[in-house]
Parts: C-alpha cells; structure tokens; sequence
C-alpha cells in the first residue's frame, strides 16, 4: 500500500470513529458554583446571588438580588452559576450570560449590576476566608442582603427575595453578609 491510500484509510477510519460525537460546549468546562448565604434566614433553602428574571431569560440589564437558591431542583441554574475559578481570580462571572458583577459605586448603598468583563476596580471583589465578599478596592464594604424581603413568583413554598447592596461591614449584620460558594445544595 502506497504513502497516499494509507493515508486515505487512515483518514476514514478516523472520521468514522468521530462520526456523530458531539462537540462540547466550552461552558462545560468552567465549574460553575453557587454562591449563597451561611445564613439561610427565613428560607431553608438559603439565598443565592440571583439574576432578576427567570433563568435562561434572565436579564442582565437589571441589578443583582439574593433569591431562594435553585438548587434544591437538583442543579445550579444558569442564573446563578458562577465560575468558580474566576472567584479565585477576584472575578465574579456568570459564564452562561458572559457578565460580571459590577458594583454601581464603591462605596455604601451601592447596587450590584451585571456588566461585560473588564476587569475594572468595580468589578474586582475578594471572597475573604471569613466569608466576606469585598470590592477589593475599599475593604470597609461587604456585599450585604436586605433585612426586608418579598415573595417571588414561584416555587412551593414560595420564593424568597432581597435586594443586595455593598454596605459598611458590621458584626451587628454578619448573618447578612457573610457567603459560602458550593457546587449543588
């Protein structure tokens, strides 16, 4: 057998063996995580940092809340799925969005948004040993849950929201501003 059919066989039995197997979305790679709250409130299911919207119809033009994690469904939702090695990196990105978390100001009272990466001091936070989740660039402000809350649209019992804010870290609201990340419930 000639240079030129070897080549030729090889090559169909390589693509026989290839046929029909599924390219795998990139995204499949990343391990995305939850990230909620020690404290579960009132909600035994906890908190999450959560997208306003209904998961994969989410909206990223709307700020960031603290919503009843969907894990106890068994899996994270793309909503709330952050990949975890970005957090390492002070980055907290929603891969199936491609948006980070983006504090509006850098100081008290400042909304949460979801903005494209780059990697600006609004979008840098560190997630301390103790829980904390600090805008690198001012230490004095952690990311904190509302004391209020409101009841969602779904979910039995129902749904459980927040809003999220940076406010100035305090012992007094710890139970409010302390956050784990896991892979499911």
């Amino acid at each position: 057998m000639n240079l030129i059919n070897y080549i030729a066989v090889l090559s169909v039995i390589l693509f026989s063996c290839n046929e029909g197997e599924q390219v795998e979305d990139p995204n499949n790679y990343m391990e995305n995580i939850e990230v909620y709250l020690l404290n579960s409130l009132n909600d035994s299911r906890g908190y999450c940092i959560d997208m306003k919207g209904y998961k994969s119809s989410a909206d990223t033009n709307k700020e960031l809340q603290a919503h009843t994690c969907y894990s106890y469904q068994g899996e994270i939702s793309v909503d709330q799925g952050f990949d975890n090695d970005k957090i390492i990196n002070q980055e907290f990105y929603i891969s199936y969005f491609d948006v980070c978390m983006e504090s509006e100001n850098l100081e008290s009272a400042s909304k949460l948004n979801l903005r494209s990466c780059d990697k600006s001091e609004r979008q840098k936070f560190i997630l301390q040993d103790d829980g904390k989740i600090q805008p690198t660039s001012n230490l004095n402000l952690c990311l904190t849950v509302s004391e209020s809350f409101s009841e969602g649209g779904g979910g039995s019992p129902k749904h459980q929201i927040r809003s999220l804010s940076l406010e100035n870290c305090s012992n007094m609201i710890s139970s409010r501003q302390e956050w784990g990340v896991r892979k499911t419930n």
